[in-house]
Order: structure tokens, then sequence, then C-alpha cells
């Protein structure tokens, strides 16, 4: 009997994607084909991996950057032997299937990251290979190496054409991440057509100036090519390694081979008749022959593969218990026993102090307090460190020369900071953040979007959060972007107004387990606020009551961050003309929306509808708490340059407003 041929083995891979596509009648069956015979190669000859346990610490990482070729990933997930079975690929892009229309974390066994975006893919790659260089120089000793594995990406056109893809892979290149090997499908379609049109970079060039290793022109349907290619990858260790692959879209399809229409759409059952044909495959849809099901199945591979890894490691166990249960804890995403007894002692003692200090400044501080109790913790700012104040005592900084660190300088890359932190994120092993202006959180916005759609423990350290950080002008100065933040679901989102509410905002997001933060800090001084143990306790809460009359409230007025002290001062007013005034303090719109009913009435009566909510951003937001008779104070037209103090007299974010907005609502 004739043994399987590698082309056969690529040719499962065309079958399978060709039939999913055409069953769902959706889908881009275009890439799958044009990349078989490098996934092939990659995943039989090279990709360290165990599919009975896709968690394996020490398995290599593989990332489809180019997602929406998923039906390549679901099917060397199938063949391989992950659960993910010949009907879940029949079930491809349907309701509540293990196969959606793109990969994505938690849905699928073997799927590393979410993509489909773009660039990000890719971006999150460079994070995966960051933190497995960076967990290894922590962990690793001389005699023993526990953590060496690499990350594998592929990517397109549409990839190197999106601008985060620059970012990254510059960066990349400095650090110099030498077990980062990335896999270019260079077939020349995007959805348009021959990118030729629009896309006539010299990548050779561009990546040789990053200070990649690139291998050019290797035929992405030759096995021994793709093969030999890998190998002089695997062989630099000191810069990571773009292959550029030429490949044609769609290979096999007498018709639609090298065209767009074979990008994002089933070849039709005619098509698919004369492609097998062509492919010599005889087989009928989703059928897999035996022989090349079993040159396929690679748990038995992987199970050993483990089981070596798993002796080493228990070696090393035996040689540094100390470091090994510490391994084990920061991958098992947990926090140290001692955390929640001196994380509070913290928060206990800001509170004495009763400092008036900018809330950046808070922050830094509750870093200078957390850090030390969280080696997993892993920071960063936009080349805003300075201005961030994201540097902490115990700062190190991340580089190709020490890869020990634990602070990296992204440079101005606002974007591909927040994707690499979501591949770090995923990867394991660490609490990621990264800082810039509140402003530019814009430029990230797509990868925080992504970091909440995958439920993933990052933080965004955003300051400089209003017109309160003065002269820089409109440019600078968010007026919707705290709402916007708030409106992502799965986002936590905390704007703090003092010292106090800060290292709780901190301690909530490093606490968060199932989902990303975003932390927002003023530029400017906030007065501290005072409480009792009761309020202090209750700030974990989203909101709670910050300031109650000695007689029943006729009104209750709801602030954040900087614009609490006005509502303090305005409640003071109001009192000495017999208003008595509830002041609300609510850091986190999402956390308080969570509570239960009975806590929300108690902050928020039903009863008392007169309420007016201050904050120094847009006010439709604000509605769902205040109700449409109640009153904004807040900012529905760009900044100015000026000092902070005239502007918010001349945007109207004073307690005198506030006592206005609050009579015209008291009968």
């Amino acid at each position: 009997m004739t043994m399987p041929s590698r082309r056969d083995f690529a040719n499962a891979i065309r079958a399978l994607s060709m039939d999913a596509v055409q069953k769902a009648n959706s889908g881009h069956p275009g890439a799958p084909m044009g990349m078989a015979d490098i996934a092939e190669v990659l995943w039989n000859d090279f990709l360290r991996h165990n599919p009975t346990n896709p968690s394996w610490p020490d398995r290599d990482r593989f990332v489809l950057s180019n997602g929406h070729g998923s039906m390549l990933l679901y099917s060397l997930l199938h063949l391989s032997g992950y659960d993910v079975s010949i009907d879940d690929l029949k079930n491809f892009r349907q309701l509540h299937s293990k196969t959606p229309g793109h990969p994505e974390l938690g849905y699928t066994p073997g799927v590393e990251t979410t993509t489909g975006p773009l660039g990000q893919g890719i971006s999150n790659a460079v994070g995966m290979a960051l933190a497995e260089r960076t967990l290894a120089a922590q962990f690793n000793r001389h005699d023993h190496t526990i953590v060496d594995h690499y990350t594998y990406a592929f990517l397109g056109d549409g990839c190197l054409m999106e601008g985060v893809s620059h970012e990254t892979c510059s960066l990349a290149g400095t650090m110099g991440l030498g077990k980062l090997i990335a896999f270019y499908d260079a077939n020349g379609i995007s959805i348009d057509g021959e990118v030729r049109g629009w896309f006539t970079d010299n990548t050779v060039k561009r990546f040789d100036a990053y200070n990649w290793h690139v291998i050019a022109r290797v035929d992405g349907h030759n096995p021994e090519a793709i093969r030999a290619a890998i190998e002089e990858a695997r062989s630099v260790t000191n810069k990571p390694s773009l292959i550029i692959c030429k490949t044609t879209i769609g290979y096999g399809s007498p018709n639609k081979q090298g065209q767009e229409s074979c990008h994002g759409a089933p070849l039709g059952e005619e098509e698919i008749a004369l492609t097998k044909k062509l492919l010599n495959w005889p087989h009928p849809a989703f059928e897999i022959p035996d022989d090349i099901r079993q040159g396929w199945d690679a748990q038995a591979k992987g199970a050993h593969m483990e089981q070596d890894w798993q002796q080493r490691y228990d070696t090393y166990r035996n040689a540094y218990p100390k470091l090994a249960e510490e391994f084990e804890r920061r991958l098992r995403g947990e926090l140290p026993a001692e955390w929640s007894e001196k994380s509070a002692a913290f928060i206990a003692e800001v509170n004495s102090k009763a400092e008036n200090i900018a809330s950046r400044k808070a922050s830094q501080n509750s870093l200078n307090a957390f850090g030390p109790l969280l080696p997993e913790i892993i920071g960063g700012s936009a080349d805003l460190a300075g201005s961030n104040l994201t540097l902490w005592e115990g700062s190190k900084d991340v580089n190709k020369d020490d890869h020990a660190g634990n602070y990296i300088y992204y440079g101005v890359r606002e974007f591909g900071m927040t994707a690499i932190m979501n591949g770090i994120a995923v990867h394991g092993g660490f609490i990621p953040y990264g800082a810039t202006f509140l402003m530019f959180s814009e430029y990230a916005r797509n990868a925080i979007r992504m970091s909440a759609l995958m439920k993933i423990r990052t933080i965004n350290v955003f300051t400089h959060d209003s017109i309160g950080l003065g002269e820089d002008g409109p440019t600078h100065q968010p007026i919707e972007q705290t709402a916007t933040l708030r409106m992502i679901p799965n986002m936590a989102v905390w704007r703090p107004c003092d010292a106090v509410e800060s290292a709780v905002a901190w301690q909530a997001a490093i606490e968060r387990q199932e989902g990303p933060s975003c932390l927002i800090f003023s530029r400017q001084a906030l007065a501290h606020q005072k409480r009792n143990q009761q309020q202090l306790a209750d700030i974990k809460r989203g909101a709670y009551i910050l300031k109650e009359p000695n007689k029943a409230p006729k009104a209750i007025i709801i602030a954040t961050g900087s614009e609490v002290e006005i509502a303090m001062e305005a409640a003071s007013m109001l009192g000495r003309r017999r208003i008595p005034v509830r002041v609300v303090s609510m850091p986190s719109t999402s956390v308080f929306d969570a509570q239960d009913p009975a806590y929300q009435e108690h902050v928020l009566p039903a009863e008392l509808s007169a309420r007016v909510a201050v904050e120094a951003g847009v006010t439709p937001f604000w509605r769902q708490y205040v109700g449409l008779h109640g009153k904004v104070v807040g900012i529905d037209r760009f900044g100015e340059s000026a000092p902070a103090q005239q502007l918010f007299e001349e945007f109207g974010l004073t307690a005198k407003h506030v006592v206005e907005a609050v009579k015209s609502l008291v009968k």
C-alpha cells in the first residue's frame, strides 16, 4: 500500500476547509488552501504541542494572524487530535459552535488568542515571545531549563498593511526576540484583488530595517524548501525571523486559484469537485482516510513531549522547590497568599495619610506598594513614563540584553503596546499593564476591545484624564473617551477621586481575572476625601455614599474623579441653604452596575429622583443614573488651551453650577 505523501497530508487541510466553508455557505477557503503546505510542515515536523493537554505550559504557541483563514487552524486542530470533531467542522460558523468565523480564545481547544482584526495576531505573538523569554530568564537556571518554546505566527498582506504590525514588529526587532518566527503568506491577493495596486512595500528591506532575520522567496508549496527555511530561522537566536512564502491563494482550484474570488466566498460544489479531482482527492466531503488521519495524529507524540518536559520539571522542582511553587502559582493566575492582607493594609495606610496628590502620583504610589508583592507584574508606557508615572521603585528594564526585567519601554506605540499586552496575558505567568494619555486610548481602542472580548487580565493606565491637563489644549484633552471605554462590554473602568480610591482601583484591577480594566488618573492634584470604615470598604463596590446630610436628602449628586471635590463643595453650599444633599462617589460604573439591587437601591433610592451627575466629559452617558429629568454638569464640546482652573470655570465645572442644577430640581 502506498504511504500518503506530504501533499496528501496538506490536501486533507484543503479538503476540510473547502467542505466546511461550502456547508456554512460562508467563510474564506483561499488562505487555508494556499497555506496548507506550510502548515503541514510546521505542525508535523516542528511544532511542540500536546493535543490532549492544550494548556501544557511549555508548548509552542501558534497564532493565525490572518484569522479569516480560520478553517486552516480548525483543520489542523482536528487532524492532529484536539477535541475538535468532524461534527464541529460541519458546524463551522454556526451559533455556539467550537468553530466560529474567526478563532476565538476559549471557544476552541488549541486556539491561543482571538484573531480577526488584521495585524493584531502577529502583535499578540510578539507579546507571547516576549513573555516566553522573560519567564525563561526569571525561572530557568543554568542546570535546569523549564521554559523553552517558540512562537510561530502566520500572517498575510492585510496584516502587513495594518499599522499595528509596523509598531510591534519594529519593537520585536529592537528586542531581539529570536524565538519568534513569522510566515508571510505572500499570495498577492486581498479582498479587492491584486495587492500590487495598493501594496508595493519592499517587505524584505522593511523587516531587515527592523532587525529581523528575513528568509525571502521561499516556495510555499515546496515542503523541503519550507522545512529548510524553518531550520534556518530556528538557528538565528538573536533576531525574530520572517519567512516570506510565495503561495497561490486557493491552491488547487482550477478556475479560482490566484484570484480574489476564492478569498472570502465558498468555491461552489462544482468547483470543489474539480479541485478535488485536480488534487487527486477522491473522498467525499468531510471524509479523511485512515492512513492520512493516523499520519496526522499528534496525540502520542505530544504526550511524549510533555512527559519528557514533566520529568525535567520534576527534577527542577526538587532542586528549586520555592521557584517551582512560584512558577506554578503564576501560571495558575493566582495572587500571592499575603496579597489580600497586605493590599488592604496599604489602602488603610493611604486613607490615614490623607494626602492631596494627583491620582497619577497615587497610582505610582500604589505600584510601589503592590509591585514588591507581585513578581508577575510587567508594565510599561508608550513613551510617557515620566508623565504616566508608571515606573516604580522596583522597575527593571526589559531589553535584548537583560531579559529578566519587568518594565517595557514601548516607545510611541499605543496600539502596539496594548496588543502586545494581550499577547503577554494570554501566554500566562504575567499581569501586564501599559500606559498612555487617556486621549490616546483612541489609538489603542481595538486592542482594548479585544482584551475585553477575550476576558483576559490586562490593566490599561490612562492619565491626563480631562481638561484638567490644561495648556496642551483640545488635541490632548479627553472629552468622550471615558464614556466610550465604559461602553465596552466586560471592561471595568475606574476613575478615582483621590489617592484612596486610586489604590482600591489598582487592587480591583489586579484581582480581576475575568477581564481587563482601565484605570483613569488625573494630572492635577486632588483633595483627599474623609471616610469611615464602611465607606472605605464600599469603594470596591463601584459607588458609595461619600457624604450624607443630617436630614433626609432632597437630592443626590453623583461624581467621579476630580469632580468629586466639586460635588462635595456644592453639597456644603447647599447645606448652608438648608437643602440637604447626598454625595455619591462612583469611581466605577460597571462595578456598581454589577452589585445586587438592594445595594444599588441603598445608594441611589428610586424615590429620590432629584439627581445631578457631574463629570468632566460628555453628558449623555449619565442619563441612566439621573433619569430624563435629572441634570448632568459636564462637557459636550471640545476643550481649549488654558490653565486648568480657568478651563473648569469656562466650561461650568464649578460648585456654583452644580448648586444651580440641584436647586432647579428641588421644589
